[in-house]
């Protein structure tokens, strides 16, 4: 049988936007007490995948649902959870949006999330072959170049190569 905080989820992922959420401002509460904050710690990975959907919903939706992942990001386990789950992703998307109306509270929950040495990196998108083409690509456009040289990115990568082992680095550049 499911418990009460299991229906409470399911609600979450109602297509009726009153049930959604009446949902919604419910679990915003929980966070507030210690037994709440750990019984949403221990269903993370039901509650998470549908605060992040609601995230894309209008404001009286989006803006509790951030409110409690910025709370649930406090805890490491759960922010983990949350980076492997590419909460980074969802939140800039939303955040790219030119209609979101809960910027503030992403940028809250990107510093928590960005605490984590894997969120940096998923942020960063550093593992991302199509990100690193991308800027490569860029780089060796016109606009690309003249940016490069602009912020005088050379100095800057002799900079960043310095304290490299390798003695055949520093002669590249």
């Amino acid at each position: 049988m499911a418990t009460e905080l299991e229906e409470l989820v399911g609600f979450l992922s109602s297509p009726s936007p009153p049930v959604k959420k009446a949902a919604v401002e419910i679990v915003r509460d929980l966070p507030g007490s210690e037994d709440g904050l750990l019984s949403l710690s221990k269903h993370a990975s039901t509650v998470l995948p549908s605060l992040s959907q609601l995230l894309k919903d209008k404001k009286e939706v989006s803006e509790p649902a951030a409110e409690v992942l910025i709370d649930l990001s406090l805890n490491f386990n759960v922010a983990a959870k949350m980076v492997e789950m590419g909460m980074i992703k969802t939140a800039m998307d939303v955040l790219y949006k030119p209609d979101s109306s809960i910027t503030r509270l992403l940028v809250m929950l990107l510093v928590n999330l960005t605490q984590l040495d894997s969120g940096i990196v998923s942020l960063l998108q550093i593992e991302d072959e199509k990100m690193q083409r991308a800027i490569c690509y860029e780089a060796v456009q016109e606009a690309g170049l003249r940016a490069f040289w602009s912020v005088n990115g050379p100095c800057i990568l002799q900079v960043g190569y310095e304290d490299e082992e390798d003695p055949q680095v520093m002669e590249a550049i």
